[in-house]
């Protein structure tokens, strides 16, 4: 959701401020702002913020040339408050002498809030956050630090202001503050939301995403809940509230600055839909082990003993990430014979489902840090549950408060709509499935031929995207209806699923998917000549089935779009338009028929002029319940 960046010690501080905010837009905002400083000497530090898109906080930048070596900036996802310029961050406390930008939730901030009011504070905007920055200020001035003395203690006294006023909040945060009358340093906090800290030749950095640092730094090191941070331009210190200074761990960042640019597509969306067969390799890589017929991992943390004994597997994420659950309950019952449970996260983590002592939990998450899926792996860890995230992003903070787990390795997913995580996510699950029922009872040889299948997966999806230019006719065809069914059976009703949010998240078109034998209990009812029907129809066992499911959405006179395998003849004669794709195993099929889905909510919604990468109301990382 929202999104934090800064810098001590850079001349070009605005610029890259307003480099890190653009490269934030994807987690979703509607509102900017940015704070600047010198790292020389005491001096008023230059706000400036705006409602609405980066380039007009960037033409205001223009316009008032603030200058400054160090800065703090802030994309907003409005939670209190509405969409404004007085609540975009960053915000001022006391008169000034505190300014810091805030992501997550201050759930007690009303009555801090109505304290310090009392003791004269005036408050300018509707937001949560504005209350920390008047916190941290009345603390300051408590304080009274001569300037000497900071320098002279290295800043800890800020430090130690800042974690007196995080001991008063209720909530989650990714913090940084700014001080007026004391130059030179950002302090950072972390209790949930994720914040980063990059490591430069004269200069140090911050970000809430990896993808603000590229180009700027190679070493990174990810906070910690509870761990707050001193960053100046030559050096980066860490202190955990319990356990005092720790020693930062670097790590490599795995971003270059053409990982986060269009790469020549027009939408970055378009452009992910495109990586699939690379973003699949990159999945599989290393994860495919022939002497044992089976899938290997490097951190399950939990020993194949152990995994046997597994006797039910929940599987839990949100919005795509359940989507691709649904998907691995098919795989997994299939070919390991594992009880399989999908829940959504935020309902998993309300409930009290009667769970046995060996319940496994895999939380399936693109970003790492979505709320509810934290919360319901929290609650399955405080009861005692073993529990393994499936994550793209490293260092986030269900990769880091899991007991073990997998990472995607899909690389950075910018487009709000989700495709090449999705389709890794079922692809991780499809190795989960082989692992799991080669501890069981799978035999090597069928284990051999589902390797096999595996392998040829990126080669299938690359030769599924040369649907393009036919699903841009189809598109170009149906564009102007108002509402869609998507319709699949078995390992394709995910599929359905999955096909029918990507059209609502990013052409604003009422869609829905349901198996397609469901379809006769009460959705044909919608049906109608301006309502198409997107039928998922591979060869197998329940082919003739859905044939006749088309059959009766012919006869009321809907327009169909089949996604058929190759050479299909049959569904030509019922269905107005055809796309084809190659065949797969009903296993891995979700993989392959999503690509044509995928294509023709992009291209529906380009005909219908929305904004693709970045739809209204939607955030990349949704870290609010």
């Amino acid at each position: 959701m929202c999104g934090i960046v800064g810098c001590v010690g850079l001349p070009s501080a605005a610029d890259f401020l307003l480099n890190g905010l653009r490269r934030l837009e994807y987690r979703g905002y509607d509102s900017a702002g940015l704070a600047l400083a010198s790292t020389a000497a005491p001096a008023s530090i230059a706000v400036v913020k705006a409602a609405g898109r980066i380039s007009r906080l960037q033409k205001l930048v223009e316009t008032y040339r603030p200058q400054g070596d160090m800065g703090i900036g802030h994309t907003r996802w409005a939670t209190h408050g509405g969409a404004t310029d007085v609540n975009a961050h960053p915000h001022l406390g006391g008169d000034g002498e505190v300014v810091l930008v805030h992501n997550g939730v201050i759930e007690n901030y009303e009555s801090l809030r109505n304290r310090l009011e009392s003791a004269g504070y005036h408050f300018r905007s509707e937001t949560d956050t504005e209350a920390i920055a008047h916190l941290i200020a009345d603390l300051l001035r408590d304080a009274q630090f001569s300037r000497e003395e900071v320098v002279r203690r290295q800043y800890q006294p800020l430090l130690g202001v800042v974690q007196a006023a995080l001991s008063q909040l209720r909530g989650t945060w990714g913090l940084a503050v700014m001080f007026r009358d004391y130059p030179g340093v950002i302090v950072a906090a972390r209790l949930g939301s994720p914040l980063i800290l990059g490591v430069g030749e004269g200069a140090n950095f911050l970000a809430s995403d990896a993808s603000a640092l590229a180009g700027f730094t190679e070493s990174v090191a990810y906070l910690r809940d509870h761990e707050t941070a001193i960053v100046t331009a030559e050096t980066i210190r860490i202190f955990h509230r319990d356990q005092g200074r720790v020693e930062p761990s670097l790590h490599k960042l795995q971003l270059s600055a053409g990982d986060i640019d269009t790469g020549g597509y027009p939408h970055f969306m378009l452009k992910e839909i495109f990586e699939q067969p690379d973003s699949l390799r990159n999945t599989m890589r290393g994860r495919l082990d022939l002497d044992v017929a089976s899938a290997k991992f490097g951190g399950l943390n939990l020993s194949p003993q152990q995994l046997r004994q597994v006797e039910r597997i929940i599987l839990t994420g949100c919005g795509t990430s359940w989507h691709a659950g649904l998907v691995g309950e098919y795989q997994i019952e299939a070919l390991a014979r594992i009880p399989v449970e999908v829940e959504y996260a935020s309902e998993l983590r309300y409930r009290n489902p009667p769970l046995s002592n060996n319940t496994l939990l895999f939380a399936i998450t693109q970003s790492g840090e979505t709320a509810d899926t934290l919360a319901a792996l929290r609650e399955m860890k405080r009861k005692g549950h073993p529990t393994l995230a499936i994550c793209n992003v490293v260092g986030s903070t269900i990769a880091q408060e899991a007991d073990g787990g997998i990472y995607l390795h899909a690389g950075p997913e910018i487009g709000v709509a989700s495709t090449k995580a999705f389709t890794s996510q079922c692809l991780v699950l499809a190795l989960l499935a082989l692992y799991f029922g080669r501890l069981r009872d799978l035999s090597f040889e069928a284990g051999i031929r589902i390797i096999e299948k595996i392998r040829q997966l990126p080669d299938k999806v690359a030769q599924a995207l040369e649907c393009d230019a036919r699903v841009r006719r189809v598109a170009d065809r149906f564009y102007q209806c108002r509402n869609f069914l998507y319709l699949g059976r078995q390992f394709n009703f995910p599929t359905a699923l999955e096909g029918a949010l990507k059209l609502k998240e990013i052409s604003y078109i009422h869609a829905e998917g349901y198996p397609a034998a469901e379809m006769k209990h009460g959705p044909i009812a919608l049906v109608d000549e301006h309502t198409p029907s997107v039928f998922l129809l591979p060869r197998g066992p329940v082919y003739e089935k859905v044939l006749a499911n088309m059959q009766e959405i012919k006869a009321r006179g809907g327009p169909i779009i089949a996604v058929v395998e190759e050479g299909d003849r049959e569904a030509s004669s019922l269905a107005d338009e055809i796309i084809e794709v190659p065949a797969v195993d009903d296993f891995l099929q979700p993989i392959v028929f999503i690509v044509p889905l995928q294509l023709l909510a992009y291209h529906i919604a380009v005909a219908r002029g929305c904004d693709v990468d970045k739809p209204r109301n939607l955030a990349k990382s949704v870290t609010v319940e």
